[in-house]
């Protein structure tokens, strides 16, 4: 029994100086990938060229890592142990980047075991998918903000409502002892069929007294609160 645990401790097939740069050019090389993937799916104001640059740093990383490990049972329950109180409070924007992040993890440690063949087609399978589908943007609603009198909320609601006819949602409702706010969500086709009509939302709203303003904002996945 306690040769069967040292020999589980005790490192085996040490990798040369050669396989670890292999190990390293590939995982960057692959990290280099996401990188591209990352900058083709992502535009506007939820692209970070950090974050972008962070996952090729990433991949490398955890390619050492596993390389470091190795067979070595004692070392990798070591690594496990210092990872573990580590905590990262990162937010994270867009839900896509959580992939990103997966996608650069798995590659490293493809990488660092030397399984070159599954990181690559992994990859370029991802690679293909995100370009497909990544660019697919949320893009239909309409959000209506209308801020007046505080006494002149009811009426705001009723108006709203019954012009795109209960096809809209109350997001939110902001209030002071003077003023209140109202954040409306409205389906981009209903919004659009609104605009066929004489009479503007926004005209429908002014016609109410103490309305200061009535702003139209397009959201998109771009927008985040």
């Amino acid at each position: 029994m306690n040769d069967f645990l040292t020999s589980l401790i005790q490192q085996v097939d040490a990798l040369s100086i050669r396989e670890i740069v292999i190990q390293l050019i590939v995982a960057a090389a692959l990290g280099m990938v996401i990188y591209l993937s990352y900058y083709l799916a992502h535009t506007g104001t939820v692209y970070s060229r950090k974050f972008n640059v962070s996952i090729i740093a990433l991949t490398i990383l955890t390619t050492v890592v596993m390389t470091a490990i190795g067979n070595n049972v004692a070392l990798s329950l070591g690594m496990v142990g210092a990872l573990s109180i580590v905590r990262f409070r990162t937010a994270i924007k867009d839900s896509r980047d959580t992939v990103y992040i997966f996608w650069a993890v798995v590659v490293g440690l493809s990488c660092g075991v030397g399984d070159y063949i599954t990181a690559g087609l992994g990859s370029a399978a991802v690679f293909i998918v995100l370009l497909i589908l990544g660019r697919i943007k949320n893009e239909n609603r309409m959000l209506l903000i209308v801020r007046g009198a505080r006494s002149t909320d009811k009426r705001i609601m009723s108006v709203v409502t019954e012009y795109f006819r209960r096809r809209v949602e109350l997001r939110v409702k902001n209030t002071t002892d003077e003023t209140v706010e109202l954040i409306y969500e409205i389906p981009l086709k209903y919004f659009s069929r609104s605009s066929n009509r004489a009479e503007s939302i926004e005209d429908c709203l002014y016609d109410i007294e103490h309305i200061q303003y009535v702003n139209v904002v397009a959201q998109d996945d771009d927008i985040s609160g």
